[in-house]
């Protein structure tokens, strides 16, 4: 059903690596679940960063740049349901997931006062989301970093609910989290949790 549609968000440079392999895993639970899903990989898309014209103030939708992510506004307001996953790179996300992020911004709708109060475009409709994060690295902080909450708040701040964070450490030769059960089996799970929140059931 439209309202219970998945879309997975890759933000990783490197094609059949370890973050494609991991939402991968989160959308096959999904599907198993019986929740339609889409799978998009940013790297795929040509777009710009935000260039700040404010144009989207007029309209709530961006108008001041064509491009790529013309494509990826529809399935965002489509889809109930959220998994974004990215590798870390120097303690955050991707450029392409921030440059998606900050492409956002014509989603909110802003008051006038100072400082200005603001409500978003998607908030109030049980928007649920998954977040993974991979790392080199073996402790929490060298790994992942601010990688899952600078994914985590903005979303939250457009009405998205967090309903499982999978952080994936001492992760870098590609694939090699193929072999690694346990993390694809966190993964596949947090998928069939995703499914049941933006479908309604539980158990």
């Amino acid at each position: 059903m439209a309202d219970q549609v998945v879309l997975g968000i890759g933000a990783s440079p490197r094609k059949g690596g370890n973050s494609d392999i991991l939402l991968g895993y989160i959308l096959k639970g999904v599907k198993n679940s019986g929740v339609a899903c889409e799978e998009v990989q940013l790297r795929n898309y040509q777009f710009s960063s935000c260039i700040g014209c404010e144009k989207c103030r007029a309209k709530p939708e961006c108008t001041g740049l064509q491009d790529g992510m013309q494509l990826l506004y529809p399935k965002l307001a489509k889809a109930r349901g959220l998994v974004l996953v990215s590798p870390t790179h120097n303690y955050n996300m991707t450029a392409w997931m921030k440059a998606f992020i900050d492409r956002l911004y014509c989603l909110y709708m802003f008051t006038d006062d100072r400082p200005r109060h603001y409500s978003s475009s998607l908030a109030g409709q049980g928007r649920k989301m998954v977040l993974g994060a991979v790392g080199e690295q073996p402790s929490y902080e060298e790994a992942i970093g601010f990688t899952l909450d600078a994914m985590r708040l903005p979303f939250e701040a457009l009405g998205y609910e967090t309903v499982a964070r999978i952080p994936v450490l001492g992760i870098f030769d590609k694939g090699r989290i193929a072999a690694e059960t346990e993390i694809l089996e966190r993964a596949e799970a947090a998928g069939v949790q995703l499914a049941k929140a933006v479908s309604g059931t539980s158990g």
